[in-house]
């Protein structure tokens, strides 16, 4: 299959099926080991999907949630409108606190409150159709981004030469409707033969990148190796990092841009050693409404997660352990950012105005 220029597999595994009865999200949590669905057919269900990291990455989980609130409308088999419309609403409040972090999650959710305003002269069926078509053209609609993302990446590196990426957790195909943005932008380079190879920072605590990331590329036979994160400086130093290219999860309108823990460190050495240090990211992740990375809310998780990995104990119970799970690198660490309408380059904060304004006015 090809789509804008760029071949895309037929992934053997996908990141979720939707049937309109029934959602199925491949249980990130058992990658790389097990290949297992989960069944969602409540929003409640898909509420604890996204909690819980069944599923994980910011656009994945804004596809996901619209998906849980279609199937708050396909589960209400009553005829009152009234009593429908309590329930989305009930279900758009269920998604939207389950990740603090990801801005992605509540601008698909705002999407499908706007479905119901529009048309809640209409009757419950036809609402309900609208809802579905809607969650069905986000998905879509993701995947055409993530496809733009990667080309328009690809051009930043010149021809001739191969270069060699470091990446932080997995901004790939399972993030996301099926291509990926940081990895869409590391596809397109291997299509165009620009690849050498891929270093797979692990991610710890969550240690997406070793099981994530890392999967995909394998299934895709692109060089990779892995790393811990605390290796990723010692490549730097000796030379084998040629740029940095990551995700994010929520980006200010100055260019500051939240993103899975231990990101700020990277971009810290990647500026010391003089490395490109790239944000790819739709312009859905971009929250206008916050003027810096100070008002990024910071998701705090288990301490579960770090004292197992895998479900293996490796510290003691009684030991207090501290969680974030995202921190904010700063605008000037960034070299750019790659969205789907193009490169943004410094100074952030007049081009990111002009391009998200650009797009309100088309709508």
């Amino acid at each position: 299959m090809e789509k804008n220029g760029c071949k895309i597999k037929d992934y053997r595994v996908k990141t979720f099926i939707w049937d309109r009865e029934s959602l199925s999200l491949i249980d990130q949590r058992r990658l790389p080991f097990e290949e297992k669905y989960v069944v969602c057919r409540t929003y409640k269900e898909v509420a604890d999907c996204i909690r819980d990291m069944v599923v994980r990455g910011a656009p994945a989980i804004g596809v996901v949630a619209a998906y849980g609130v279609a199937l708050a409308a396909v589960g209400f088999k009553g005829k009152d409108k009234d009593e429908f419309l309590s329930v989305i609403d009930e279900s758009i409040e269920a998604l939207s606190a389950t990740r603090p972090t990801a801005v992605n999650l509540f601008w698909a959710l705002d999407r499908m409150k706007k479905v119901v305003e529009k048309n809640k002269s209409l009757e419950v069926q036809e609402i309900r159709a609208r809802l579905i078509q809607e969650a069905e053209d986000i998905e879509k609609q993701d995947l055409e981004v993530n496809l733009r993302i990667g080309n328009n990446g690809e051009k930043l590196f010149e021809s001739g030469r191969k270069f060699r990426i470091l990446t932080h957790c997995n901004a790939g195909a399972l993030a996301t409707s099926g291509y990926g943005t940081a990895l869409g932008v590391v596809r397109a380079l291997a299509q165009n033969e620009k690849l050498e190879l891929v270093i797979v920072d692990e991610t710890r605590p969550y240690l997406q990148g070793a099981r994530l990331t890392s999967w995909e590329l394998y299934q895709e036979g692109i060089p990779f190796f892995v790393i811990t994160d605390n290796m990723a400086g010692y490549f730097m130093a000796r030379g084998e990092v040629d740029a940095v290219i990551v995700g994010a999860d929520r980006i200010a309108l100055n260019g500051d841009a939240a993103n899975k823990i231990g990101t700020l460190g990277l971009s810290i050495m990647a500026k010391y050693y003089g490395l490109p240090f790239y944000i790819a990211s739709p312009l859905s992740s971009i929250d206008t409404n916050l003027e810096s990375g100070k008002e990024i809310p910071i998701e705090n998780r288990s301490e579960e997660e770090v004292k197992k990995i895998m479900g293996v104990q490796i510290i003691p119970s009684y030991m207090a352990v501290r969680n974030p799970a995202f921190d904010v690198t700063p605008a000037s660490n960034i070299t750019a950012i790659i969205t789907e309408e193009g490169v943004i380059f410094p100074p952030f904060k007049e081009k990111i105005s002009a391009i998200t304004e650009g797009r309100s006015h088309e709508k």
